[in-house]
């Protein structure tokens, strides 16, 4: 049974185990002692109760406003199930506000209204904008949920987000980018034909059109075929606006020599002689849920050359709202912006777009069971674990939102807004900022013996693009230029590499090895064949003769055995003990432990000197 695979009683027994729900509100100040109460309600409360009654802006500054967003709908289409009601709806808005906390930070609140009537969900949502930061509208069935979301954008001065159309268009649209760049074409001169005309494929065409996209490239299909001028049968103001001047009038009509496919409409949608029909190295995104249009296993049957993305995990190129939504919102409400533009959504898709073209980290790839992810027709967007996402996408929409002027508190330092995003969900970021700044300011040169392996090279990369210093990796040149090659990395970049065997300063660093052992037994030509055949030796050796500043190794042997390669070469100072020390750090918490390595049975003595 894969991870995606569960039974019925699983999903019950998950959501009803211990506390019920997937939510719980916890304090965020102290409450164990009298004073404590005095502070977070009567009295003390009024102090900040008065100073928001002068000044509505102070509700930010003395509540948890600015990082709230009320995940919203009446449940009249939750996706894969349609009208369920507001009840039934639940359990998915509790599992969007878990995934805006999780991704983002974000204190999500999941509201329940139940009304099918525009004008009573409407009078219901306007007037809780006082005590939140922005509105994720959830599930909420076309053409209503156009009207909704228009209106309260026009009621409310407060981010108004239907994620149904724009989370998925704006991911949509990532994927299409980079697809489009492998394929060698641009939006302005591609053809592309959606079928389904509900709120998300509507959206999407629409931010396709704003970022270049012309409009009689696009051919729009439901399910009475094109969506086409002069057609009257199920016709609406939404469908109308982007009725294409074409003679075809079935789906497959459309489908001959088109570039792209987009499809958000059921299974089955898509036949592989419609697939057969397109333009050469054809796009396709088939996002019906829970079951694509056409599997790409069919497309493969009759295109080889296809670049595919669906709406599931099990494929490559999972189009996945949680890559935006949570991201998005970060972003506009740590500059308090006033809406969410067209603007900051086509920077969302940008630097999404952007992401997937950079390197892989290692714990992206572990998460994913080891894949190796590159960027490639089978990799065109993020997937929802990358920890980079967290800084990418939100500072793209905050910058977007001050550059087009609804941002009512800008950033002023955007790399120091990169860093506290980091800090957000990486509570180590926090505990070694200082650290960094002082590297920073003091870059080093450090020796990376273990220079062939892959998480090693990755390492010294980042090393160095952090601006830390100067890596130095040890090992074959030739082995290192072609992992970096097969893990999508570019082997030209100018990194510095020693062979131990070749380097000039090999007799140089024997004849020191030879002063240090040469009473311990060891012959000149014993520690010259350490310096040639062991790299851990040999960086140690830079390190000792001032050709490096550190060393990092450990990857591919033990702890102790590769201290003891250390410790031939180097002494601990006069007066100190040669120690391991581990940080552990949870939010909120960092401990440090020594020493778990070197001392198995410590003295009271070492225990003091550890200490201290």
């Amino acid at each position: 049974m894969d991870d995606t695979s569960f039974t019925d009683e699983e999903a019950l027994q998950f959501h009803s185990s211990g506390r019920p729900g997937k939510l719980e509100i916890a304090a965020t100040k102290p409450l164990t002692t009298q004073r404590d109460l005095t502070l977070a309600y009567s009295p003390g409360v009024a102090v900040p109760c008065l100073r928001i009654a002068d000044d509505e802006t102070l509700s930010y500054e003395y509540t948890n406003r600015g990082n709230v967003v009320a995940v919203i709908s009446n449940g009249t289409a939750v996706l894969g199930l349609g009208n369920i009601g507001a009840a039934a709806a639940k359990p998915v808005m509790e599992g969007k506000a878990v995934l805006f906390k999780r991704f983002a930070d974000i204190d999500g609140i999941d509201i329940e209204v139940d009304t099918t009537d525009v004008d009573e969900f409407v009078n219901c949502v306007r007037y809780l904008g006082k005590g939140i930061g922005g509105i994720n509208l959830e599930d909420i069935k076309a053409p209503e949920c156009f009207v909704i979301e228009q209106r309260l954008r026009e009621l409310m001065d407060i981010p108004v987000f239907h994620d149904d159309q724009h989370g998925t268009a704006i991911i949509t649209t990532a994927g299409l980018i980079n697809a489009l760049q492998l394929t060698g074409r641009t939006l302005g001169d591609s053809k592309m034909v959606v079928n389904g005309a509900g709120a998300a494929s509507i959206a999407c065409v629409e931010l396709l059109k704003a970022m270049g996209m012309k409009h009689d490239n696009v051919v729009l299909c439901d399910s009475k075929g094109v969506i086409h001028q002069g057609r009257e049968a199920g016709m609406n103001q939404w469908k109308s606006a982007h009725a294409a001047n074409t003679d075809a009038r079935t789906l497959a009509d459309a489908m001959k020599g088109a570039d792209v496919f987009v499809g958000l409409s059921v299974k089955g949608a898509v036949n592989k002689e419609m697939v057969a029909s397109m333009a050469a190295r054809p796009i396709i995104f088939a996002m019906a849920n829970p079951d694509p249009e056409i599997t790409p296993e069919e497309v493969r049957e009759v295109r080889d050359d296809a670049i595919t993305a669906t709406g599931r995990s099990d494929y490559p190129n999972q189009i996945n709202n949680v890559l935006g939504f949570p991201y998005i919102f970060r972003g506009a409400l740590d500059v308090r912006a006033s809406t969410i533009n067209d603007e900051m959504k086509i920077a969302a898709a940008h630097a999404l777009a952007e992401l997937a073209r950079e390197d892989i980290p290692d714990e992206v790839d572990k998460a994913y069971g080891g894949q190796r992810l590159r960027y490639g027709p089978d990799y065109i967007v993020p997937v929802p674990f990358d920890p980079r996402l967290i800084v990418a996408v939100p500072s793209a929409v905050a910058k977007a939102a001050m550059d087009s002027g609804v941002a009512r508190r800008p950033v002023e330092d955007l790399d120091q807004y990169r860093r506290e995003l980091t800090q957000r969900l990486d509570p180590t970021a926090s505990s070694l900022q200082v650290a960094f700044e002082v590297v920073r300011a003091n870059p080093r040169r450090v020796v990376f013996a273990e220079g062939e392996e892959e998480q090693v090279i990755r390492a010294a990369l980042a090393f160095r693009n952090a601006g830390y210093g100067t890596p130095v990796l040890i090992g074959r040149e030739h082995r290192i230029k072609e992992t970096m090659k097969s893990i999508g990395l570019d082997e030209s970049a100018d990194l510095e590499i020693h062979n131990a065997r070749l380097s000039s300063e090999n007799t140089k660093y024997a004849e020191f090895l030879y002063g240090r052992l040469q009473r311990q037994g060891y012959l000149f030509r014993d520690c010259q064949r350490m310096v040639n055949q062991d790299r851990n030796v040999f960086a140690a050796c830079m390190v000792m003769q001032e050709d490096a500043d550190a060393m990092v190794t450990g990857a591919t042997r033990s702890y102790s055995v590769a201290l003891e390669d250390i410790t031939r070469v180097i002494d601990p100072s006069p007066g100190e003990r040669v120690i391991g020390l581990q940080m552990v750090v949870a939010k909120g918490r960092t401990v440090f432990i020594a020493d778990t390595n070197v001392h198995e049975v410590p003295t009271a003595e070492a225990l003091a000197d550890i200490a201290i």
